[in-house]
Order: structure tokens, then C-alpha cells, then sequence
């Protein structure tokens, strides 16, 4: 298939292309900047230089294609920005795409759900800070209802691998050397789920090529990782203690992430698309040291 690909150069789009790739699909990859498009072409993809605001340009770029993997995310906008954005990108594809076999491949995150983890049948709740973005999947999945062939791919709060460089954990690492502290919040028992890049760079073309329309795919690899075991593994490799700290002492997002728990299965998304995450899981992919280097 030739497929568009919508943030492709960054942390989990520069894994997608290439796993694309090696499996006989082209692609065309939107880019906003210039060194986005040098980032693309480096990687192997077509680049088509534009922005997630122009819906002519992607409704074109949805014709032109087998098949779109939605990614991106304006975060620069703020929240109400961001998800406008996104809401209009998602309309072009699945507008553009609608009564076709075009698979449309959008973006979530995996979310929270009390007492348990959560799956991929629980509802899509609109509440709390990205409420706006969960809208924009409800709307997703509805035109799944309408003739458009779309499915979510849900990441977790981590993912995980060699050249993260932005993510959760380089935080904690930095915030760790600078202040000689590993720290985590409250008893640390609280969960993370997490996978590891290459799994889901694999999730996703596994998606682009066979999900059902409607589906919602929790990419998570492991379904919940202690935060106190995550600043143990750093606190270890700094040759640092690893202790409880007040969650205000992060600053936000980062403090209500380290104090929630949120462990999510991907047991469905597993079973229907014969995924199996096989990469070093969190823990053993921070004692490989590259978070340090």
C-alpha cells in the first residue's frame, strides 16, 4: 500500500516509517518544517510539504493513498488549539475516505479506569484536561459508524527505547541528576503501562493493514509498571537514592502522571491482530543504559 502518514519524523512516526517499509509498503509523509522533511527523506518516505490545518491538503493526500496512519498532534497550540486541529485533520480523512476500503489510523492514549486496568471496550469518557482530544476519537470512531473505515491506536504513557530523547523517562533522568534524588510520589505502587518503540511501530503497520473498522488497539506492552520501580532502575544506574516527593514538586503534566495509576491490557488488541510485543520491557530497557548516555 502507499500510505500517509501524518507525524512521521517524530519519536514514534521515525519507528512507523521504517517498519513500513521493510514490510513492502510506500509512503508519503505530511511535513510541516524543513527539518521535519529532511528527517523523512532520511527515513525513506515521499514528503509533502504542509500542515495539519490545511484539510484541502489532506483530503488530497488521503485520495492520492491506500491508506492513512494519523499521528501527529499540534501540543504547540495548547490544549483547545491542539485538538481543534486535530478534530479537522480527522474530519478531512475520514470525509475524504468515506464508502471506501481506506484504512484511516488514528492517534489516542490509553486511558484510566479505577480499580482495575483499563481495556479496549471501555468507553471513551471525554473529562479531564484532554477531554477535548477524547471527543475527537469519539467523532473518530462514530464516522467508523458512517462508511469510513477507522480504527485507534492507543499509546501509552511511555514508549520506550534507544533515542528516546523527549518522553517521561528522560525527565525523570534529568530531574534525577540535577537534583540528586530519584524521586516518585506517595508509596510508588501506582502503575504506568509502557512498550517498547519497535512493538509499537510493529502495532500500528499490523493496524494500517488489518483492523476492523471501529476497532480501538491499546498498544501497551506491559500493563502496568511500578513509578517506584521505574525510580529505583534510575536511581541505580546514577548511583543516586530513589525517594517519595510531593507530587507539586514536578509541576504539571508530569506530577499528576508520577501520582496516577493507570494500568491498561492489551489483551483484545493482541488476540485480534496476532500482536506480540517481544522488545525489552521498561525496567530492563533502563539497565541497558541508554537513558544515561
Amino acid at each position: 500500500m502507499h500510505i500517509f502518514v501524518t507525524g512521521g519524523s517524530g519519536w514514534i512516526g521515525s519507528a512507523v516509517i521504517p517498519e513500513l517499509l521493510a514490510h513492502g509498503h510506500t509512503v508519503l509523509a505530511l511535513a510541516r518544517s524543513d527539518a521535519s522533511a529532511i528527517a523523512a527523506e532520511r527515513l525513506g518516505a515521499e514528503v509533502l510539504r504542509g500542515d495539519l490545518d490545511d484539510s484541502d491538503l489532506l483530503r488530497a493526500a488521503a485520495a492520492r493513498t491506500n491508506a492513512v496512519i494519523h499521528m501527529a498532534y499540534r501540543h504547540d497550540l495548547g490544549q483547545v488549539g491542539g485538538a481543534e486541529t486535530d478534530a479537522k485533520a480527522i474530519e478531512a480523512f475520514t470525509t475524504a475516505t468515506a464508502g471506501t476500503d481506506k484504512r484511516i489510523v488514528v492517534t489516542g492514549a490509553t486511558i484510566s479506569v479505577p480499580g482495575r486496568a483499563a481495556t479496549e471496550m471501555d468507553e471513551l469518557v471525554p473529562v479531564g484536561p484532554i477531554a477535548a482530544r477524547i471527543a475527537n476519537l469519539r467523532h473518530a470512531l462514530a464516522a467508523a459508524k458512517s462508511g469510513a473505515h477507522v480504527s485507534l491506536v492507543m499509546v501509552p504513557r511511555t514508549v520506550h527505547g534507544n533515542g528516546e530523547r523527549h518522553g517521561f523517562i528522560p525527565q525523570l533522568v534529568t530531574r534525577a541528576r540535577a537534583t540528586g534524588v530519584s524521586a516518585y510520589v506517595g508509596d510508588g505502587t501506582n502503575r504506568w503501562p509502557a512498550v517498547h518503540i519497535s512493538d509499537i511501530a510493529t502495532l500500528y503497520r499490523l493496524a494500517v493493514q488489518d483492523a476492523p473498522a471501529g476497532s480501538v488497539l491499546n498498544a501497551v506492552g506491559e500493563e502496568g509498571v511500578r513509578v517506584r520501580d521505574i525510580a529505583e532502575a534510575i536511581g541505580k544506574h546514577l548511583g543516586i537514592p530513589a525517594e517519595p516527593r510531593p507530587a507539586t514538586e514536578f509541576g504539571m503534566p508530569l506530577g499528576a502522571l508520577l501520582a496516577g495509576d493507570m494500568p491498561a491490557s492489551s489483551a483484545l488488541t493482541q488476540q485480534l491482530l496476532g500482536w506480540t510485543p517481544i522488545h525489552p520491557g521498561l525496567l530492563e530497557d533502563i539497565g541497558l543504559g541508554h537513558y544515561f548516555q
